[in-house]
C-alpha cells in the first residue's frame, strides 16, 4: 500500500512540473522590437542633450582658460613696465615732424633678437634688482652672507640696466596648440640681458674688464648678459644698444593663443586718445606726436592682437593683448568674428615707468 502511494504522489509531481514548464513563456520578436524602438526614443534625445551639455561646458571652460591668461600676462607685462626707465616707441627716421631722427624700435632692431616670424612690439629698458650683492666692506659678492647687517658679510642690494623686448611670434608650425592642424595662432615672447656685477675698484679703459670675476660671484644671475653692452648709455638710447645678437637662453614664452588675424579695426586715434594726446616741444609751440609714433603694432597694421601705445617723453605705455580661445576648440574657421566676440577676449593696462632718463 505503502508503495502505490509513494507512486501515485511521485506520478502527480511530474505532471505538475511538467505542467508548469508548459505555461512559461518569453517576449515575442515584436514585442522586443517595440521595446528597442521606445528605448532608441528616449534615450537619444537624452543623449544629445547630455552632449551638448559637455560641449557647452567646455566652450565655456576655454573661454574662462583663454581670459585668465591673457589676464595674466597683461598683470605680468603691467609688473614688468613698473620697473621701466626708457620705452622705445616707433619713430622712424622717415616719421617727419617732431623727430627726424629714429629714437625707437626701428632704430634698434637690428641690435634686437632675430626672431622668425616675430616683431618686436614692447622694448624698454628696466632696473634689474640684485638681492644682497653689493658688499659694505669692498668685498667679492661671494663673501655675502643674507641677513647680515653689519661686519663681514654685510651686503646690500642694488640695480643694474636690463633690456627687455616682447615679440609677437605667428605662423608657428601646429606643434604646440591643440587641435593639431592649421599653423597655431600666435604667441608672445618674452627676451631680457642685463649688465653684470661691476668692480668699482677696476677702471680698465675696456669696459668689459671692470666686472666681478665667475669666483667671485654668488650666482649666475649676477653675471653680464653676452649680449649686454658695457658701453651703453641710456641717454644715448640707440647707440651701442648690444654687443650682438646672441640673447642665448634668455627666451621665455610668455602666454600662447594670441589671435593672428584680422580683427576690429582701430580708429586712427587709437594711442593719441588713449594716451591723451601727448605732445613736444619743437621751438615755442608745441607740437602733437604722430599715430604713427605712438603705436608700435605689425608691420601690416592688420592683426592688432598686440600693439602697445607708447609716450617715450613721459615713460608712459598702454598695452593691448587680444586671445583666441576658438583656436582651441577647432583649427578650421578660427578667425576673428565679430558674432564670436566672446571667443576673443582682450586685455589692456597703462603703465608708468619709475622715471624718465637722468630723472
Amino acid at each position: 500500500m505503502k508503495n502505490l502511494l509513494r507512486l501515485l504522489l511521485k506520478t502527480q509531481h511530474q505532471q505538475n512540473r511538467y505542467g508548469q514548464a508548459q505555461t512559461e513563456k518569453g517576449m515575442t520578436l515584436i514585442e522586443l522590437l517595440i521595446g528597442t524602438v521606445m528605448a532608441f526614443l528616449i534615450i537619444t534625445p537624452m543623449l544629445a542633450f547630455v552632449v551638448d551639455m559637455l560641449n557647452t561646458d567646455r566652450r565655456e571652460q576655454v573661454k574662462a582658460n583663454t581670459e585668465q591668461d591673457i589676464q595674466a600676462a597683461v598683470d605680468f607685462i603691467a609688473q614688468d613696465l613698473s620697473q621701466a626707465i626708457y620705452i622705445y616707441d616707433n619713430n622712424t627716421a622717415t616719421n617727419g615732424t617732431p623727430n627726424t631722427t629714429p629714437t625707437g624700435i626701428p632704430a634698434i632692431v637690428g641690435s634686437l633678437p632675430t626672431v622668425t616670424n616675430g616683431t618686436p612690439i614692447l622694448v624698454f629698458w628696466k632696473r634689474q634688482q640684485l638681492k644682497n650683492s653689493l658688499s659694505i666692506a669692498s668685498e667679492p659678492p661671494s663673501g655675502c652672507i643674507p641677513n647680515t647687517l653689519s661686519g663681514p658679510g654685510a651686503c646690500n642690494d642694488t640695480y643694474v640696466l636690463a633690456l627687455v623686448a616682447y615679440y609677437q611670434v605667428s605662423g608657428s608650425p601646429g606643434i604646440w596648440c591643440q587641435p593639431s592642424g592649421n599653423d597655431c595662432p600666435s604667441r608672445i615672447v618674452r627676451y631680457q640681458i642685463q649688465d653684470g656685477l661691476r668692480n668699482p675698484s677696476l677702471t680698465n679703459v675696456n669696459p668689459l674688464q671692470n666686472y666681478f670675476t665667475l669666483s667671485e660671484l654668488k650666482s649666475p644671475g649676477q653675471q653680464r648678459s653676452d649680449a649686454f653692452n658695457p658701453g651703453f648709455d641710456i641717454n644715448k638710447p640707440t647707440e651701442n644698444v648690444t654687443l650682438n645678437a646672441n640673447w642665448g637662453s634668455s627666451e621665455e614664452v610668455l602666454v600662447n593663443y594670441i589671435d593672428h588675424s584680422p580683427g576690429p579695426t582701430l580708429t586712427s586715434t587709437e594711442c593719441t586718445t588713449a594716451l591723451g594726446n601727448p605732445t613736444t616741444q619743437t621751438g615755442n609751440a608745441p607740437i602733437l606726436i604722430g599715430e604713427d609714433t605712438l603705436k608700435v603694432t605689425d608691420p601690416n597694421k592688420t592683426i592688432n592682437s598686440f600693439y602697445a601705445c607708447v609716450d617715450t617723453s613721459r615713460n608712459l605705455a598702454r598695452v593691448t593683448l587680444r586671445g583666441n580661445s576658438l583656436r582651441r576648440l577647432q583649427t578650421n574657421n578660427a578667425d576673428y568674428d565679430a558674432k564670436k566676440s566672446a571667443f576673443f577676449p582682450t586685455a589692456s593696462v597703462q603703465v608708468q615707468g619709475l622715471g624718465a632718463r637722468a630723472k
